[in-house]
């Protein structure tokens, strides 16, 4: 196939590109920035603000992988990001006569009332159904894995011994890579259509928020304490750290709206078929993995 991307120089999409190239795939992807050629990726410079880098990416593609979007910002960041951008890549895929949208959204979409970030992938994924596109839309629970600068936090809060969690919930946790394969077989032409799938790692039920800080733990090597912070006190750490870091603050107002819910798990009835796709990477040994890249790299 012919298949279109954007993100593809964030996390996610880092993980996704080589994966579809590794199938043969012919991939062409979003980037704002200079990238290296190669590696089976063309690379189309522009960005969602920018209509006709858009409908350049999208010519001739069987399929669009909508991976890009805003996971931290004011209002007017996410609505501009989350549901402009995913407006304006829909309308080229459209005038491109692109057959498959595949778009990433989040399990925050559940829970729109809880977050600015919640409510924005919400009203992305009604546009994506209204498109009159056929369409596969993914909610991922906790992705991690190599690259990824959000869990990077946490591992290096293990390191250190102690793990500052929300009050108590659970979550679902799904690798990059498994995420990917996901998305490459949502792609095809016979993948089910007007699909809304929640994966996960396949672990029932979740994790507690203290069983993922054990896993972290184990996977950082050290005996680390897990202490879970209320609400009023993840509010006040939201506040020092926009006062700390300013614009590269990791803990907002609004993550700490959905940090805070107690259901994160992947809805059961909403996993893509067992014969379709399930995840491939033991959790435990993913985060074990990420770990000692991370080290690799020098950031933990």
């Amino acid at each position: 196939m012919k298949v279109a991307v954007t993100g593809g120089t964030g996390f996610v999409g880092s993980r996704l590109l080589p994966t579809l190239a590794s199938a043969g795939h012919e991939v062409r992807a979003l980037t704002r920035r200079q990238m290296p050629a190669g590696d089976g990726i063309t690379w189309v410079a522009g960005s969602l603000e920018d209509h006709a880098s858009l409908r350049r990416l999208s010519e001739g593609a069987d399929a669009l992988i909508h991976v890009a979007g805003v996971i931290n910002a004011d209002a007017a960041g996410f609505e501009a990001g989350n549901v402009a951008g995913t407006a304006a890549v829909l309308e080229a895929a459209k005038a491109s006569g692109v057959s498959r949208f595949v778009h990433v959204s989040s399990l925050a979409a559940r829970e729109p009332e809880l977050s600015q970030y919640g409510a924005s992938k919400a009203r992305s994924e009604t546009l994506v159904r209204e498109s009159g596109l056929d369409f596969a839309i993914v909610r991922p629970p906790a992705v991690y894995g190599p690259g990824d600068r959000e869990t990077l936090e946490l591992f290096r809060m293990a390191k250190r011994g102690l793990i500052l969690l929300p009050p108590s919930g659970h979550l679902s946790l799904l690798h990059a890579d498994d995420l990917s394969r996901l998305l490459l077989a949502l792609a095809s032409p016979d993948a089910p259509t007007a699909f809304l799938a929640e994966p996960d790692d396949g672990r029932i039920g979740g994790w507690s928020h203290r069983e993922f800080a054990e896993a972290l733990s184990q996977a950082v090597g050290k005996r680390a304490r897990a202490v879970h912070m209320p609400k009023g006190a993840l509010r006040l750490g939201a506040v020092l750290d926009r006062l700390v870091r300013r614009d590269g603050a990791k803990l907002t107002s609004d993550r700490v709206a959905y940090f805070c819910h107690d259901d994160w798990v992947a809805e059961p009835m909403l996993a893509p078929p067992p014969g379709f796709w399930k995840a491939e990477i033991d959790t435990r040994e993913g985060l074990r993995a990420t770990a000692a890249w991370y080290r690799e790299q020098g950031w933990l």
